[in-house]
């Protein structure tokens, strides 16, 4: 059965390759994002390939402005089956002692925030028609901090934390809750990390053949089409040649 599947942050990387696999899985998409622009040219992409898809341009970190688009929805859409947390970002990469407070404000209303205020919003919907997933798009920068990586780790690590809880709080529902964790993804990660430092970007990719947002969004989908008793908790995608967030095999 096709789905409804609602997708943050769609206009680059892992959001937009879940946006184009989800469509040829034959799924119908509400996009978001900020870029509208961007968006636009996304949804218009989509829809002349054959798929249904309403975009919403909003920021994430602007409670009231999502729960105010959600709502303007038309009833035919508002049945969520399908939530992909996916907006977030990292900014920076200096020792926490001399970090930017704005960065941080930035990292933890959109990565963790954010990402609350989607799950509140579509989650209740989910536990009413006793169906539904929520796939967040975490990190193995949760699992362990690396130098200069501090508050962006501690976001993925909440990320980690809030969708177990979760996982605990819909148990007696039809509901099924998944943390992807993806090692080095080649998007534009990196530049915005670096506040548009394009050749520091580059660098972090050097010497390895990384992930693509392509590949995580194969296994959104994945388990997102696993047969309704199966519950895929965690999933840690990497490269093949990355053991760890801070063993990487570089040549």
């Amino acid at each position: 059965m096709n789905k409804t599947v609602l997708i943050t942050g769609a206009t680059s990387g892992i959001g937009l390759g879940c946006a184009r696999r989800f469509a040829r899985n034959g799924d119908r998409l509400i996009l978001t994002g900020r870029n509208e622009e961007r968006l636009s040219e996304i949804c218009m992409e989509l829809k002349d390939e054959g798929a249904e898809v309403v975009m919403l341009v909003f920021d994430v970190r602007d409670r009231e402005e999502a729960r105010r688009l959600l709502a303007e929805l038309p009833e035919e859409w508002r049945k969520v089956d399908v939530l992909v947390n996916n907006a977030g970002l990292a900014l920076g990469l200096e020792p926490e002692q001399v970090g930017n407070p704005d960065d941080w404000d930035t990292m933890i209303d959109t990565n963790i925030k954010g990402l609350l205020t989607m799950t509140r919003l579509v989650v209740p919907g989910m536990v009413e028609r006793n169906r539904g997933h929520v796939i967040n798009i975490g990190s193995i920068a949760g699992d362990a901090a690396y130098a200069g990586g501090n508050v962006y780790c501690a976001t993925k690590a909440a990320v980690k934390a809030i969708t177990d809880g979760l996982r605990i709080d819909v148990a007696d529902t039809a509901v099924r809750v998944t943390n992807l964790k993806p090692g080095l993804v080649e998007t534009n990660f990196s530049n915005v990390r670096f506040h548009g430092d394009t050749d520091r970007a580059a660098k972090v990719y050097e010497g390895i053949k990384p992930l693509t947002g392509d590949d995580i969004a194969d296994v959104a989908v994945y388990v997102a089409n696993a047969p309704e008793h199966v519950q895929i908790a965690e999933v840690t995608i990497l490269a093949t040649h990355q053991a760890s967030g801070s063993v990487i095999k570089r040549t």
